[in-house]
């Protein structure tokens, strides 16, 4: 897949997973529903649920390292500099050839343009907060959130999953 056809389908996911609204119940309920799939297939993630700098939803499991958090960090500063997914921020600067950090003067030890931070869209109100994990590759972390995120506000994940990236030697 062409990574404008990543861009345009991260786009459509970013359209689809927006929520009438977003609570501590609603932040706990998604966390804990990623929690168990990722305990259930073994994936060493942290996950981050926060409304802006407040943490609503934390969890470190099996596997994850101190460079995890961090990892995360960067992602929600991402996610809420750009407003849309770190994922689609990044393809977005592999689109262009640009270099993330010196084409905005973005320092990359704050910010990291990969897979695994969401933005938390409430309809008629804009970006509030970020759903975010770290631990696998950036395209199998942005899946994960998406198919999470899907399943929360029942959706068909299928719809909107990104294809495997494929591998070129």
């Amino acid at each position: 897949m062409s990574i404008e056809n990543d861009i345009a389908q991260i786009t459509r996911q970013e359209e689809a997973l927006r929520f009438e609204a977003f609570s501590e119940a609603d932040a706990w309920a998604l966390g804990s529903l990623m929690r168990e799939e990722a305990v259930a297939k073994g994936l060493p993630l942290v996950i981050d649920i926060r409304i802006g700098i407040r943490p609503l939803f934390y969890t470190a499991l099996p596997g994850t390292t101190p460079e995890n958090p961090d990892w995360v960090r960067r992602k929600v500063n991402t996610v809420y500099r750009f407003q849309k997914s770190s994922y689609r921020v990044g393809r977005e600067y592999a689109l262009k050839g640009n270099s993330f950090d010196a084409s905005r003067g973005l320092d990359l030890k704050d910010f990291a343009p990969q897979g695994g931070g969401f933005p938390i869209h409430i309809l008629r109100t804009g970006v509030v907060g970020a759903v975010t994990v770290s631990g696998i590759p950036q395209r199998e972390d942005h899946g994960f959130v998406v198919r999470m995120l899907s399943r929360y506000l029942e959706i068909d994940p299928a719809q909107l999953a990104l294809p495997p990236a494929i591998e070129i030697d």
